[in-house]
C-alpha cells in the first residue's frame, strides 16, 4: 500500500485433505479472505508455497489458474450474486455458457435436485428466500462438478435456521459425495458444525509468509 508493506498472511501453514472439511475461522481483518483467494487461485502469494494437487500455484500463469477455478473449483458467496432477470435454472446453468455447455439444462437441474431446490426451478431470485437464494448459489458453484467448494461467509446474510440447512447441504455434499469443502466464517456456531474431516489423499497444502 504505497511505500506501506501489510503482512495479510504470516506463517500459515496446512494441508488440506482430499475429502476434508473445515472452517477457516478469525475476525474481520484477520487475513480470511486473502488465504480464501489464494486457495482460490484468484491470487498467489508473494512468497511462500501454496501446492494444489501437486501444482505450485505460484509459478503458473493466467490461462492455467483459470483452467484450475474453472474445472476443480465452486465458490459460493455471501450475497449469492444471483443475476435477477434469470430463473434458478437459468443462474445455475449460467457457468456452463463460458465452456462446455453441453447438456446444461439437464446439468443445472441435477445441481438444483442435489440442494434440494428442484421444484423451485423456474422461479426467480425475488420469489426465493435468502436460504433458497443461498441454494441456488451452491447449484451454481456445483454445476461443473468441482472437487473443491469453497464457501465466503455462506450464512452471513441469513437467519440461524437457514443457516443451519446450509451447513447440512455442505455437509453432505462432503460426507456422501466426497466433496472438499472450506468455509471462510468469523461465527463460532457455524465451525461448531463442521465435522472432522474424513480419512483421503492429500490435495493440496498451504504456506504462506506475507502479502
Amino acid at each position: 500500500m504505497g511505500k506501506v508493506e501489510v503482512p495479510a498472511l504470516q506463517g500459515v501453514s496446512r494441508i488440506i485433505k482430499e475429502g476434508e472439511m473445515l472452517a477457516i475461522m478469525g475476525p474481520s481483518g484477520s487475513g480470511k479472505s486473502t488465504l480464501m483467494n489464494i486457495i482460490g487461485c484468484l491470487d498467489v502469494p508473494t512468497s511462500g508455497r501454496y501446492s494444489l494437487a501437486g501444482e505450485e500455484v505460484g509459478r503458473l500463469g493466467d490461462d492455467r489458474l483459470a483452467e484450475i477455478r474453472n474445472r476443480k473449483i465452486g465458490f459460493v458467496f455471501q450475497t449469492y450474486n444471483l443475476l435477477h432477470r434469470l430463473t434458478a435454472l437459468g443462474n445455475v446453468e449460467l457457468p456452463l455458457l463460458y465452456g462446455n455447455g453441453h447438456n446444461g439444462r439437464r446439468r443445472a437441474l441435477e445441481a438444483l435436485e442435489r440442494v434440494g431446490l428442484g421444484h423451485r426451478a423456474h422461479h426467480r431470485p425475488a420469489e426465493l428466500s435468502g436460504g433458497e437464494q443461498q441454494r441456488v448459489g451452491i447449484a451454481r458453484a456445483l454445476v461443473k462438478n468441482p472437487s473443491i467448494l469453497l464457501a465466503d461467509e455462506p450464512t452471513g446474510n441469513l437467519d440461524s435456521r437457514s443457516s443451519y440447512e446450509i451447513i447440512a447441504i455442505l455437509q453432505r455434499l462432503n460426507q456422501k459425495e466426497g466433496l472438499t469443502v472450506i468455509i471462510v466464517t468469523h461465527e463460532a456456531d457455524i465451525d461448531e458444525q463442521v465435522r472432522e474431516p474424513r480419512q483421503a489423499t492429500s490435495v493440496g497444502a498451504a504456506k504462506e509468509q506475507g502479502r
